[in-house]
């Protein structure tokens, strides 16, 4: 997968608090997706399966949206889970199978 990230800009409020604002190229994760797509062998039964192709950047919203920390592993791939399973990321999945 490659970087999608385009910038990065890091400021200081008055407050003293830190901000990071990033920008990422989501096109990038669809290219992704589709090349794995055309070059990843899912067959059936094999053990090991690509699911689909997410930014860090993307799945840390999802997460921050849910209210989810990064730590909490399962409440995670649940988050991830349900949002891959929708149709609003469909383009981003790989193997189009269930688990």
């Amino acid at each position: 997968m490659a970087d999608s990230k385009i910038s990065e800009n890091i400021t200081i409020s008055d407050t003293g608090q830190i901000i990071v604002h990033q920008r990422h190229d989501g096109n990038q994760m669809l290219r992704d997706a589709e090349y794995a797509r055309q070059h990843t062998e899912n067959a059936f039964g094999s053990d090991n399966k690509l699911i689909c192709q997410v930014d860090p950047a993307m799945i840390g919203n999802w997460l921050r949206e849910a209210g989810v920390k990064w730590t909490d592993h399962h409440a995670a791939n649940e988050v991830i889970k349900k949002k891959i399973s929708s149709g609003e990321f469909a383009d981003l999945r790989v193997w189009q199978g269930k688990y």
